[in-house]
């Protein structure tokens, strides 16, 4: 099924409405997809502040160019597409990630998070997603050692194994070709599991 066959009707009559000027129709585009994108977002910049602004950036520039949206993708994946590359750029001008080293971080994980992290890093038994999303402190690494990443390969990971977009949509997200994705996701991977081993 092509992309812009997903979009619901209710979705489609939203962007209409939105193209015609409609405020309220606007605003639950807006409150369906903040969230999500917020989040992607943090995950990206590693930043609560910077990621709740290039949130209001990602709207504001959606706002502007809803007239300009064709549904030849989903919004969904149109609006990403906004956030990321403001995203990515934001990242490449700042470097106000304030990331401790890991070196330092090592020393103040507790036994069970670096038990849960040797699990994950196995290729035949990783650790139910349950069970990492509750121990904070496995979390935490994961979080840390992913914002040790270039942007390009950060965004492909968070694209692919937190967002859970196939590659298509990250390829039509990021502008690139399919085999580029496939790529930077394989050395995304690669060296984030050099960085996380770093703990164990």
């Amino acid at each position: 099924m092509a992309e812009a066959a997903k979009i619901s009707i209710d979705e489609a009559v939203l962007i209409e409405q939105c193209q015609a000027g409609d405020s309220a129709a606007m605003e639950r585009l807006i409150l369906k997809y903040q969230n999500r994108i917020f989040n992607v977002i943090l995950k990206m910049c590693g930043n609560v502040e910077d990621a709740a602004e290039l949130t209001q950036d990602t709207f504001v520039k959606v706002i502007e160019s809803i007239d300009k949206f064709e549904s030849k993708s989903s919004f969904y994946t149109w609006a990403f597409r906004i956030a990321v590359n403001l995203t990515i750029n934001y990242c490449k001008r700042t470097f106000k990630l304030g990331l401790k080293s890991i070196d330092a971080e090592v020393s103040e994980r507790s036994e069970e998070a670096k038990g849960l992290l040797k699990e994950f890093l196995k290729d035949d038994k990783a650790p139910e997603p349950r069970v990492v999303i509750e121990n904070k402190e496995l979390c935490g690494i994961i979080l840390t050692s992913l914002m040790k990443l270039g942007e390009e390969h950060r965004a492909v990971v968070v694209l692919r194994d937190i967002e859970g977009m196939d590659y298509a949509q990250i390829a039509n997200v990021l502008g690139v070709e399919l085999g580029t994705v496939k790529s930077r996701l394989s050395r995304a991977r690669s060296n984030l599991r050099e960085i996380l081993e770093a703990y164990i």
